[in-house]
């Protein structure tokens, strides 16, 4: 992009729709990476980003300049995805004692679902995703949201706290709560994060299809992970329990969803 953010919201404002579909192109996979990790299903985080995005576009005149752009962005996001009631996510949604339980579920040292070598290292990503967002979910929407916004996308107490609108001293209180449930989590339980835990990805996989939380024939995350389950034998121990969410790439947003928003901007009126 060879305008910065700020002066395509000027154009856009003023009747350009060519500098709104740069807008648009710019942070779509910014919301939609967000509103994932919020919600867990691709499906839910499609019709978020589309009402989110609906949202930018036709609040872009109130923007003022008295911050970032893209903090803006995630304040209107943010605001949104604090009531989200994603279906899918709502039916996964439970406690933390409930998703141990789940952990502990079904581990087999055997894969009977294929041998292919292939397979069987797609779906191990699959399930280390689709595991460790969905934990996610044992949080409640208002310490999910600091969760992300601190630990995994490193806003500082200063910047998660504008884009909340709460405190400082509050948001930093919040992502000490949630970052303590996280890891004592992980730690306990997951494999990836301490070794001497049994659990591991290639146990769940035959459970988790059984379970339809994993569709081997329709892969949510693996496809476009590149394999983030390689690099935590790479990270020192005291920032695995983080570094399970960061070392994920960003998810490009559902090329459908940016057509349907590009032609949303042409029917506009100049």
């Amino acid at each position: 992009m060879n305008k910065n953010l700020e002066v395509l919201v000027t154009e856009a404002n003023n009747g350009n729709r060519n500098a709104l579909g740069e807008i648009v192109a710019e942070i779509k996979d910014l919301v939609y990476n967000l509103s994932l990790k919020m919600l867990l299903y691709p499906e839910d985080a499609k019709d978020a980003t589309q009402d989110i995005l609906v949202k930018v576009i036709t609040h872009l005149s109130t923007f003022k300049g008295n911050s970032q752009f893209k903090s803006w962005v995630y304040r209107i996001a943010t605001n949104y995805l604090l009531t989200a009631k994603g279906k899918k996510s709502q039916a996964f949604h439970m406690p933390f004692e409930d998703y141990e339980k789940l952990i502990d579920a079904g581990q087999s040292e055997t894969i009977h679902y294929t041998s292919n070598l292939g397979e069987i290292s797609l779906l191990e990503e699959e399930v280390k995703v689709s595991c460790t967002h969905g934990l996610l979910l044992c949080l409640d929407a208002g310490h999910r949201i600091v969760y992300i916004l601190g630990e995994i996308l490193g806003f500082n107490s200063l910047e998660g706290a504008a884009i909340m609108t709460i405190s400082a001293p509050n948001f930093r209180k919040q992502l000490s709560r949630s970052r303590k449930k996280i890891r004592n989590f992980l730690t306990r339980k997951c494999g990836l994060v301490n070794p001497a835990n049994p659990c591991r990805c290639s146990k769940k996989i035959d459970f988790l299809i059984s379970q339809n939380v994993v569709n081997p024939v329709n892969l949510r995350f693996a496809h476009l992970t590149n394999r983030s389950i390689d690099l935590m034998d790479k990270i020192m121990d005291l920032d695995k329990s983080a570094a399970i969410y960061k070392n994920i790439n960003p998810i490009a947003t559902p090329e459908e969803l940016y057509q349907k928003m590009k032609e949303s901007i042409n029917k506009l009126k100049k």
